[in-house]
């Protein structure tokens, strides 16, 4: 459902739109907070327009169509958006490996969480040069997309943080039981 209600979302945002450009569309937004190709997008647009969600609004050469919205769709769009509660546990790998780390030697599991911290602090710069280019542009604050766009900054930071604090978890208790629990350093 949720590829839908981003489809639909999209064809509100930007208006009539033919797969080729929702497909862009959603690699440049909405792919940040929800991954989906191609091979998802135009099957689903083709249901939606089944559905009568859309409709093609025109067809050109080789088949391109351009869809828009109906108010069927944009009734759907508006009670999922009103009405529907997001499902609770989240599917994430990171989560998993989490959950996971403790089965590692402590040096592995120190591998694993400085990856995390690099990948999650390239992918905050990364979430906040879009941020700021979006301000440099004249965006207003509150426009589609940045609820999420700050989610996901606040999200990532939490992930540096807490990669950093899981990291400095695990050298502490390798420290202690190095020294037999007495918190003194090995070796001494």
């Amino acid at each position: 459902m949720s590829l839908r209600v981003a489809l639909l979302g999209l064809l509100t945002y930007a208006g009539p739109a033919s797969g080729y450009d929702l497909t862009k569309a959603f690699e440049r937004s909405i792919n940040y907070v929800w991954q989906a190709g191609h091979s998802q997008i135009y099957p689903e647009l083709a249901k939606m327009a089944a559905d009568g969600l859309i409709t093609v609004e025109a067809q050109g050469t080789r088949g391109r169509k351009t869809y828009t919205i109906t108010r069927e769709g944009s009734d759907e769009l508006r009670r999922w958006l009103t009405e529907h509660t997001p499902s609770g546990p989240v599917r994430s790998e990171r989560a998993l490996q989490a959950f996971l780390l403790p089965l590692l030697e402590p040096s592995d599991a120190l591998t694993v969480l400085r990856r995390v911290e690099a990948d999650a602090t390239a992918r905050l710069r990364e979430l906040e040069e879009l941020f700021a280019s979006a301000r440099d542009l004249g965006a207003e604050p509150g426009n589609v997309g940045d609820f999420a766009l700050d989610l996901g900054i606040k999200n990532t930071r939490t992930t540096v943080a807490w990669a950093r604090a899981a990291a400095e978890t695990i050298e502490a208790t390798t420290r202690t039981a190095g020294d037999g629990g007495t918190g003194a350093p090995s070796g001494e």
